[in-house]
C-alpha cells in the first residue's frame, strides 16, 4: 500500500504524461487533505450511515432467501422443477437492469435500491448453497435415519452444519456484488450515499471528492466481506485448517528413527502406539 501510494503521489506531482494521463489526477495530499474536510462535516456520516443501511437489509434479507431457497431447491425434486427454471432465467440478468423495475415496482427510492441489493446477493448465495448441499456425503444422512431422525434432524444435524463452508463462500461473493450494485443504485436513483456523493463529485468535477469517495467504498468492501469472513470462520470452527503464516517458510518435517532396541516393549507400548494413531 506504501509503495502504491508513493508511486500515486511521484506521478501526478511530477505531471507524468506517457499514454496514461496522469497530469489529470489528483495527489495523494489532495485526496487525503478532502478526505479531512469531509470526515469534519455531517454530510459524509449521513451517506455513510445511509449506504450502510441498505447493504445491511439487502444482504440479510439475501442471506435468508438465498439460504433457504437454495436449500428447498437442492433438496426436493418439485421445487427443482418449479423454480429452477426461473432462477436460471433471471440469474443472468444484472442487478443494476432492473433499477427501472424498482422505480416502476416500489413507492420509494429507498426501498428500490434495497431490492437491487438484495437481488444482486441472492442469486450467489442460492448457487453456492445448491452445490453445497448436493456435494453432501449420502451417508451422513444414511447415519441419522438409522439412529431414528427425522426430516428436520437431518436439516438440522447434517444439511445446513455441512453446508456451511460453501454458503459462507456464497456470502462472500455476495457481499462484493451486493456494494457494486447498491454504489451503482444510489448513483442513478439515490438521495443520500457514498455513490450519490461520489457522482456528484464527478457532475461538479471535484476530482478529489470522487477520489474519497472510491476509498471509502474501498474499505466498507473490505470490512464488511472481512466481517462476513469471520463470522464463517467462527461457526465452521470445527472444520480442519492449515496452520498457514503469510510470510513464512515451511520447516520440513524431521523423521524420528526408532530403533529395535529403543523402542518399548510391552503392553504400554501397544497402548501409546494405538493412541498416536488415533
Amino acid at each position: 500500500m506504501a509503495a502504491a501510494l508513493g508511486l500515486w503521489q511521484l506521478l501526478t506531482t511530477l505531471d507524468v504524461n506517457l499514454w496514461l494521463r496522469f497530469a489529470q489526477f489528483p495527489t495523494v495530499t489532495d485526496v487525503a487533505r478532502t478526505f479531512a474536510g469531509r470526515l469534519s462535516g455531517p454530510d459524509y456520516w449521513t451517506d455513510l450511515t445511509d449506504s450502510l443501511t441498505r447493504i445491511v437489509t439487502g444482504f440479510l434479507l439475501a442471506a435468508v432467501l438465498g439460504v433457504a431457497t437454495g436449500v428447498l431447491v437442492a433438496r426436493s425434486r418439485l421445487a427443482e422443477d418449479l423454480l429452477g427454471p426461473v432462477v436460471e432465467v433471471v440469474r443472468p440478468v444484472p442487478a443494476i437492469a432492473l433499477v427501472p423495475v424498482a422505480i416502476l415496482l416500489f413507492p420509494s427510492n429507498e426501498q428500490g435500491i434495497v431490492f437491487i441489493t438484495c437481488t444482486a446477493a441472492f442469486f450467489p448465495v442460492l448457487v453456492s448453497t445448491r452445490h453445497a448441499v448436493r456435494a453432501l456425503a449420502p451417508v451422513w444422512e444414511e447415519a441419522v435415519r438409522t439412529m431414528g431422525g427425522g426430516r428436520w434432524r437431518i436439516l438440522s444435524s447434517v444439511v445446513l452444519p455441512g453446508a456451511l463452508p460453501g454458503i459462507f463462500g456464497g456470502l462472500s461473493v455476495g457481499i462484493g456484488v451486493s456494494w457494486i450494485c447498491v454504489i451503482s443504485a444510489e448513483m442513478i436513483s439515490g438521495q443520500y450515499g457514498v455513490g450519490y456523493r461520489t457522482w456528484q463529485d464527478y457532475t461538479i468535477v471535484d476530482y478529489p471528492g470522487v477520489f474519497v469517495g472510491m476509498v471509502t467504498i474501498g474499505l466498507l468492501g473490505w470490512l464488511t466481506s472481512t466481517s462476513v469472513e469471520l463470522v464463517g470462520r467462527r461457526l465452521t470452527r470445527w472444520l480442519p485448517r492449515t496452520s498457514y503464516v503469510p510470510g513464512a517458510r515451511p520447516r520440513p518435517a524431521r523423521a524420528r528413527v526408532t530403533t529395535t532396541a529403543t523402542r518399548p516393549a510391552g503392553p504400554d507400548a501397544e497402548e501409546a502406539r494405538d493412541e498416536h494413531l488415533v
